[in-house]
């Protein structure tokens, strides 16, 4: 087992202002339908349970499922950590979103994660698993990002 990383940066202004990004962004269920890859979030308070689909991986398909406490300071950011508790999971990520008012209006959004993911290959493999790694997330975010865009009201 070796543990691979993927790391997605990224920021962007939406026109919407930031009560709306913020209700989008802890809303679970719409979460789920706009990011590829993610089936369902179970809430449990501040512990979200995300389950994604089959991904393929250097001959490997996992459809990884991991738990995350949820620390929300409403509309300003989001601060995400993998479930101590669930130490056992495969799949673990922690990150941020930061929310801000923009000086020509809207809201100012950027992200910071990293995926981390435990699998039965040689560590290797890393090179080759995690640039997989980095174009699926790059696709995802690419994705959500036109997903909360259209959402939103706003044209990708």
């Amino acid at each position: 087992m070796a543990t691979f990383r993927a790391r997605d940066r990224s920021s962007a202004v939406l026109r919407s202002p930031r009560s709306e990004v913020w209700a989008a962004l802890i809303d679970a269920d719409l979460i789920a339908r706009i990011t590829p890859f993610v089936t369902s979030i179970d809430v449990d308070g501040d512990r979200w349970t995300w389950h994604m689909g089959v991904i393929p991986v250097a001959g490997l398909s996992v459809a990884p499922k991991f738990t995350e406490v949820m620390d929300l300071h409403p509309q300003e950011r989001i601060v995400f950590t993998h479930d101590p508790d669930h130490a056992h999971e495969m799949t673990a990520v922690m990150g941020n979103y930061h929310l801000a008012d923009h000086p020509d209006g809207g809201t100012e959004v950027s992200i910071d994660l990293q995926i981390a993911c435990h699998l039965p290959l040689p560590g290797l493999a890393r090179p080759a698993v995690e640039r997989v790694m980095a174009g699926v997330v790059k696709h995802m975010g690419t994705v959500f990002s036109r997903n909360l865009l259209k959402h939103l009201g706003e044209t990708p």
